[in-house]
């Protein structure tokens, strides 16, 4: 059986307790547009620890750097991808992923968000983005995400209050 790749994925939540979503621009692993939004997340290089990967992923699809660390969920969390699909993601070298997911403050303005140019000549990710009710989250990502988007939300419901 194929391993999970490691990955990391991050919930940054702003001032009013909504969490930032991006509208995935493609990618082997989405069905359909309808639910082509997710929450920032990404591989882990090898010898790189979980955290410092989760920065530079947000990083990386986002430009996001001021955040505040909230949250880690202890456990790492499991999907698997389609098995049509297991041929054309990550070249066919694994079955899913394994996630480490962090829950971070966004403490910036927003002009900072640029997920057109992101940080160090990556593609973009994402053709869109907004903050949305966490509660909404999990009904927005393709269906085989939902159950690891459902334990994000439970698990980060606390850090989800607004602050002034």
């Amino acid at each position: 059986m194929l391993p999970y790749r490691p990955c990391v994925g991050i919930m940054v939540l702003n001032r009013d307790g909504l969490a930032f979503i991006g509208r995935r621009t493609g990618g082997p692993e989405h069905v359909d547009m309808a639910h082509a939004w997710q929450m920032p997340q990404g591989g882990i290089d090898a010898g790189e620890e979980p955290w410092p990967a989760a920065r530079r992923e947000l990083y990386e699809e986002t430009n996001i750097r001021s955040v505040e660390q909230l949250g880690e969920i202890a456990a790492w969390l499991n999907y698997d991808i389609p098995p049509g699909r297991i041929g054309q993601a990550w070249n066919g070298r694994y079955r899913g992923q394994t996630q480490k997911w962090f829950a971070v403050r966004f403490t910036g303005a927003e002009s900072e968000i640029d997920i057109v140019r992101p940080a160090g000549r990556h593609e973009a990710e994402f053709s869109a983005w907004r903050w949305e009710a966490l509660e909404n989250i999990p009904a927005l990502v393709v269906p085989f995400k939902r159950p690891v988007y459902e334990r994000v939300v439970d698990e980060f419901a606390e850090f989800a209050q607004a602050r002034t």
